[in-house]
């Protein structure tokens, strides 16, 4: 095996991606102590979802709005790696790149912060509870009507500020993201799986790079094969329905000794569950899995329907009927 002389990667500039990074780094470097502190060059890029801070993400091209650029390094080879949170790829991947890596998979879950302390059944109607995700929209509609939902964009420290400025009454973030940056003293309440079944990759981070790269072996080390197995799986029921991260679908895979078993909830823009299912095999059959569990959600929902579902074609703010 080639050992490469450094190694630029490529990530977003927000605290998040760094924190990301540094993990990725620091896990390196406990079976590789010999690789100064040089051999990782980081680049920070700026993504299409970063410059268009206050749009909605479904009017502004939905699909790789956090990685188009990261790729797009990576191809022209000013960077070997880009370092993403794994929901923001799109499952469809670029013919000329592959995730190379699965870093072990934080808890999946979604968080309430909320200025009360209150949990997402007791806010009292007419609260203010901001997010810039479709699936969470709809989530949150199904459980409480009598919210108000308001879009809520910006890096995570700018969010929880909108929050304590109070612009929000409560917002809904991952969990992931939150322990990744030390914030979990600010959460109120993990939001449970039933009604908040998380989007697909959610808590984990891959890295990417050229197909049939030689860095692939090189990091083996760091894959985390019950990470890779899981998101597969929910990759591939992405790529079956030709969703994407602005979709409001939820897919989780879970791994428990030798099976695998993925849930898929699908929902409306009112917050009406079209599809709820969950199906299990072995885990070596995880992608099998995953495409037969999008094959059932088009036998059920339709194409054409999931298709419409990428864009919401309402006020993504929402203001409950007196």
């Amino acid at each position: 095996m080639t050992k490469p002389a450094k190694i630029a990667i490529g990530i977003r500039k927000s605290k998040l991606s760094i924190a990301q990074t540094n993990n990725f780094i620091s896990e390196f470097k406990k079976n590789n102590a010999s690789y100064d502190e040089n051999f990782f060059q980081v680049k920070t890029i700026q993504t299409t979802g970063d410059v268009n801070r206050s749009h909605r993400l479904d009017q502004i091209g939905g699909k790789g709005l956090f990685t188009k650029e990261i790729e797009e390094n990576i191809i022209s080879g000013k960077i070997d790696i880009g370092i993403h949170s794994l929901k923001d790829l799109p499952a469809s991947e670029h013919s000329d790149l592959e995730i190379i890596c699965w870093l072990k998979r934080y808890v999946s879950s979604d968080a309430l912060i909320s200025n009360s302390g209150k949990g997402i059944s007791e806010l009292p109607s007419g609260a203010v509870v901001g997010t810039s995700s479709i699936r969470r929209r709809a989530q949150i509609l199904n459980v409480r009507q009598d919210l108000s939902i308001k879009l809520l964009r910006g890096n995570v420290d700018t969010r929880i500020q909108k929050l304590k400025d109070h612009k929000y009454d409560a917002i809904v973030l991952s969990l992931a993201g939150m322990q990744r940056l030390n914030l979990e003293k600010e959460i109120t309440e993990v939001l449970d799986h039933e009604n908040f079944l998380p989007a697909a990759c959610q808590g984990a981070v891959g890295i990417q790079s050229k197909s049939n790269s030689h860095l692939k072996e090189f990091f083996s080390k760091l894959n985390h094969i019950k990470t890779q197995f899981e998101c597969s799986a929910e990759r591939e029921v992405l790529k079956t329905i030709k969703a994407n991260c602005n979709s409001p679908v939820s897919v989780f895979a879970e791994i428990k000794g030798e099976h695998i078993t993925i849930s898929c909830q699908l929902f409306d823009h009112n917050g009406e569950i079209l599809f709820k299912d969950s199906m299990s095999d072995e885990k070596y059959n995880c992608l099998q899995l995953g495409k037969a569990m999008g094959e059932q959600i088009i036998n059920i929902v339709g194409q054409k329907k999931i298709n419409e579902l990428d864009v919401l074609n309402n006020d993504f703010d929402y203001t409950p009927k007196v």
